[in-house]
This record gives C-alpha cells, structure tokens and sequence, in this order.
C-alpha cells in the first residue's frame, strides 16, 4: 500500500476540481494504482485561505506520504516550509524557478517538480486578446493577488506589453473575495476599461463573483482557463488542465516507482486553448471579429 497527500487550494464542493481529481485517480488506476487495493490517498482542500493551506500541508507531511500532489503557487510554498524530502508534484504553477521553487526547468534539483500553467510572457497575449475582442479596451486592470510572485511577474509582462498595443494598465490586487467587488467597481469608474484575471486561488475559488461583477459592470474581461468561460466568462485562453492533471499523475507514478523528482524536468504547456462565450459577447454588444474566430477552439452559446 503507497500513501499520495492531495493538496488543493480549492473548495472541496467544486465541480470542477472534483472531476480534476477523478481524472488523476483514472490515470493512477490505469497505470496500476488503485484505491483501496494497492494506494490510500489523504485529501485537504483549503480553499484561498493561506492558513487553511498551510495547516493542510502540514497535516500532510505529518502523514509521511510517499508522493504529494499539490496545486497552485501557495499551496507549494506551503509545501516547501513542511518538507524539503517528501516528493512534491506540482499543477497550475507559474514561475517555478522565480518562485524559488526548482532550480531549474531541466533538472529541478530538489523534491519538487511538476507542470506549468503559464509563464509570465503569455499575459502580453491575454491583452492582445482582450484588445481583439474588445477593441473600445484602452484600459487593462490586471486582477492579482500580490502575494503571489508569479502573478506580480504576470503583471509586469502585461504592462511591457502594453506600449505596442495603446493601452495602459492598472494593477487591481486582492487578498480576499472581499476586496474584489470594490476594486472593479473603483476601476469601472471611468470608461474603456477591460480585465485579466490572473490565476489565483483566490480569482479561481471566487470566479462566480468576479464573472458576475464584470458583468454588471460591463467590462470585457479575458480569464485563465476554459472553465471561466464554462461559467460565464468572456474569453478565456489557457492549458487544458484536464490533459495536464493526467500528464501529473505520470510523474506521481513515476516517482511511486523510484524516480527522483529532482531529475524529472518541469513540463511547459505545449498547448493554448481558445475559449470564448458568445451569450456573454452578445450582453456586452461585442461582435467577435473573424481573425479571431478563425483561432478559437471552442465556442460557448
């Protein structure tokens, strides 16, 4: 019997991450692991509570797991304070080696490796894709948690972008759901304006709120991940989280079996999807232009 820890900055009621995680433990049985029989998972969902995930990942290691499956930049910084030896497999992670989290892409060098949502250039191509679809844009606010590092470095890829385009950029940080409807309100103040949401446990947890704030707003807004648009969102350009969670489950059985995490590289997204809701395109009177809709790879009615 072999021992994973899960770690979740995440609501354990979501829909989505629970078919995330059915999807890790499919890949897992088909490779030969199953619940049960030979392998006991440990879950703790935190939710964006950053005390929540750090109790979580210390309950965790208490457990002395074989291997911990852990999503988001918090949920590893967390992690990395509870143990340096436990095998560690990271998800939706930016900026790994800026976060102090690997040496290197190619050869990690310590417990830690996984898989890459973003690197901080691909902002430069949310705001492209918000100027596309809403060319009236001249105004980005870029909705981040400033404690994160990686969605600080996201927000300076998106203000270097920002010359070529004609815009300008306004940093909209949160800590907590509380912050999020009074920062877009205070934005939205002056006309033109559009959003990107950085991934975050907190913009992920939260994103019926922000969804529904940037529509009664009516800012044009551009999200991380396919599931934003699933729920009402504009657009969205990111990985496929689902074909990323079953790449990770390789790497937990990999390291089930005696690889070292240290030597197996992180893995970059090979993969953009573009996702654009036109329900929501339609309430905003936004007219998708053929340039893009000739690049889209699903469109939500």
């Amino acid at each position: 019997m072999r021992r994973i820890g899960v770690l979740m900055a995440f609501a354990e009621n979501d829909e989505v991450w629970q078919a995330y995680l059915a999807a890790f433990r499919q890949r897992l049985q088909d490779l030969g692991w199953t619940v049960g029989r030979n392998l006991r998972i440990d879950y703790r969902f935190a939710g964006e509570n950053t005390e929540r995930i750090r109790i979580g990942a210390g309950e965790l290691v208490a457990l002395a797991p074989d291997v911990v499956f852990v999503s988001t930049n918090p949920a590893v910084s967390a992690l990395m304070q509870a143990t340096r030896t436990i095998p560690i497999v990271f998800t939706y992670v930016s900026d790994s080696v800026g976060s102090g989290f690997v040496a290197s892409l190619a050869r990690p060098a310590g417990n830690i490796t996984g898989f890459h949502n973003f690197e901080p250039a691909i902002s430069g191509k949310w705001l492209e894709v918000l100027k596309q679809i809403a060319p009236g844009v001249r105004r980005a606010a870029v909705v981040h948690v400033p404690d994160i590092a990686a969605n600080v470095a996201l927000l300076h890829a998106v203000e270097a972008a920002s010359t070529s385009l004609g815009m300008t950029v306004t940093s909209a940080g949160v800590r907590a759901a509380a912050d999020i409807e009074p920062a877009l309100t205070a934005f939205a103040r002056v006309p033109n304006g559009g959003l990107i949401i950085a991934p975050s446990p907190l913009t992920t947890t939260r994103r019926e709120l922000i969804i529904a704030s940037a529509s009664r707003l009516r800012l044009p807004a551009i999200y991380p991940f396919r599931f934003f648009s699933k729920s009402g969102g504009l657009v969205s350009y990111g990985i496929d989280h689902m074909e990323q969670v079953r790449e990770a489950a390789s790497y937990v059985d990999r390291i089930l079996r005696g690889a070292n995490p240290g030597e197996l590289p992180v893995q970059l997204p090979t993969r953009y999807e573009l996702v654009i809701n036109l329900k929501t395109a339609k309430a905003l009177g936004l007219t998708i232009p053929p340039s893009l809709l000739g690049r889209v790879d699903e469109i939500i009615h």
